[in-house]
């Protein structure tokens, strides 16, 4: 069922926006609530350890690290559609990918590396792909596309007519990026609008969680989505449009404690064998909130106790540590490298929970964002670690392998497009609170 038929009246979509407006009071106005930390309690009103970074003027490294990332979505954008592949010269993607895309390509006009009128025929492009783009079940877009065709696929890029299923993490990065683009850019509001017009944004949430559809043994499936970090980011952006995601906002109702070299790190309660769903905790929905949404009350000291785990590590071992979930340029080809997983400190696991922590990187996506928002001598100490790595004419690496210090030189749109995002926050401040 298609938006327009899916709010069947204004009023209940007047009821939608009071309570997404009513969720971002109770966030960002301070609630007087509290979470369980060990025996204690952690009044979200209290004052953090760090102070975020206030905007700057950007130094000649800073600019020269923006242009290089802009480098990569320069050459892998792909005529036909206007889409960027995700991986250097693999022609696929996710919505969640083309997301951070449209968060680079704002970044970059508002940074002046590219000018309004590149500006303009990407987003034109780009916009003019999803208006035709095809849905799985008519309903949300697949979970992945060939760049090239538009066409659904799996993820090895292989056609697949009736397309494998929908992510609601992965659309609700998409709906946050548009969110931004018509916000600086009022004028594609209307075109913005009718395209969603399109897709059935209510079937991603059902009793206030964001859900996710699956392709299993020729049946559709449909299953709560996100855990700790990435929920709360997914359900932040789509409460701006209305969708009923209350549960999902709050770290709250899932929330556990670990300690780990003095620092008090969340956790998920929900656990991987219950759930079969992994749960790590790491830099990605932190840092992405931080410098797109701007911190909340809630997970401004969520990011701030996963940062600080990371230093600490660094403290106790000489280890540099930026774990995020990336590409890495041999098999198993993607990892969540993390400050703690399926019950393990440091744990580095596939999305089926098996378990290569020889293959922990230091992110390079992950060091320029903490440096972004925190400033601090260990963040100086990262973005000076990976400052120099890999080859500028392809953008940015996504990392360093741990164990031996090689470049994990595999290049992606997702590691290059954060970059840029921490360079306009430093200079800006979060995408969303633009005026």
């Amino acid at each position: 069922m298609a938006l327009a038929r899916s709010y069947k009246s204004s009023i209940k979509f007047a009821l939608g926006l009071c309570m997404a407006a009513g969720v971002a009071l109770a966030m960002d106005g301070g609630l007087l609530y509290q979470l369980r930390l060990g025996q204690q309690t952690l009044d979200l009103t209290a004052k953090t350890d760090l102070s975020l970074s206030e905007p700057r003027a950007l130094t000649e490294a800073d600019r020269a690290a923006a242009e290089r990332a802009w480098r990569y979505i320069q050459t892998n954008t792909r005529p036909e559609t206007g889409w960027v592949d995700t991986v250097r010269g693999f022609p696929s993607s996710t919505l969640w990918d083309q997301g951070s895309y449209v968060f680079a390509l704002v970044a970059a006009e508002r940074l002046g590396i590219i000018n309004s009128e590149e500006f303009q025929s990407r987003v034109e492009q780009l916009l003019g792909s999803f208006e035709k783009l095809p849905l799985f079940e008519g309903k949300l877009p697949n979970k992945a596309y060939n760049t090239q065709t538009l066409e659904m696929v799996d993820y090895s890029n292989k056609p697949v007519p009736e397309g494998i299923g929908w992510s609601a993490l992965d659309v609700a990065r998409m709906l946050m990026a548009f969110r931004a683009l018509e916000k600086l850019n009022p004028d594609y509001g209307d075109r913005i609008r009718s395209l969603l017009a399109r897709w059935d944004l209510p079937a991603m949430a059902a009793n206030g969680e964001l859900q996710g559809a699956l392709r299993e043994d020729g049946n559709t499936v449909y299953k709560q989505e996100g855990r700790l970090g990435y929920e709360q980011y997914g359900a932040r952006s789509a409460a701006l449009w209305g969708m009923d995601v209350l549960q999902a906002v709050s770290s709250q109702r899932m929330l556990d404690w670990v300690n780990l070299g003095g620092v008090e790190v969340p956790t998920d309660l929900r656990r991987a064998d219950t759930f079969r769903a992994i749960t790590p905790i790491l830099s990605e929905p932190y840092i992405l909130q931080g410098i797109e949404l701007g911190l909340d009350s809630e997970n401004r000291i969520m990011a701030e106790r996963v940062y600080l785990a990371q230093e600490a590590r660094y403290r106790e071992t000489g280890i540099l540590t930026a774990v995020s979930e990336d590409h890495i340029n041999q098999p198993p080809h993607f990892l969540y490298s993390s400050v703690y997983s399926n019950g393990e400190a440091w744990a580095v696991v596939t999305e089926q929970g098996d378990f290569h922590p020889e293959l922990r990187t230091i992110s390079v996506k992950a060091s320029f964002s903490w440096d972004a928002l925190y400033d601090t001598d260990y963040t100086n100490l990262l973005r000076a670690q990976v400052e120099d790595i890999g080859d500028p004419s392809k953008g940015w690496p996504s990392g360093i392998y741990e164990a031996d210090g090689s470049v994990n030189d595999i290049y992606t749109l997702n590691t290059n497009a954060i970059v840029l995002e921490a360079i306009h926050y430093i200079a800006h401040g979060p995408l969303w609170h633009l005026r």
